[in-house]
């Protein structure tokens, strides 16, 4: 029982990280010009928070299998 309420509290960690990350002060910082690697700084953000949140949630999920 204590494993199943840490799984959940570190879930709603992710997501309240989520919220943050693509909240508008965040995504202002990235809207100026230039790239990274040929894409708008702005998608190489979206898609990198994107990635970073759906890794976590993966080592979250595969950690309470144990």
């Amino acid at each position: 029982m204590v494993n199943r309420t840490l799984w959940a509290q570190r879930l709603v960690a992710l997501f309240l990280l989520g919220c943050l990350l693509f909240s508008y002060p965040l995504l202002a910082l990235f809207d100026g010009g230039g790239e990274v690697f040929g894409i708008p700084r702005l998608f190489a953000y979206l898609f990198g928070a994107w990635a970073l949140l759906i890794v976590s949630m993966i080592l979250v999920i595969e950690r309470s299998k144990r």
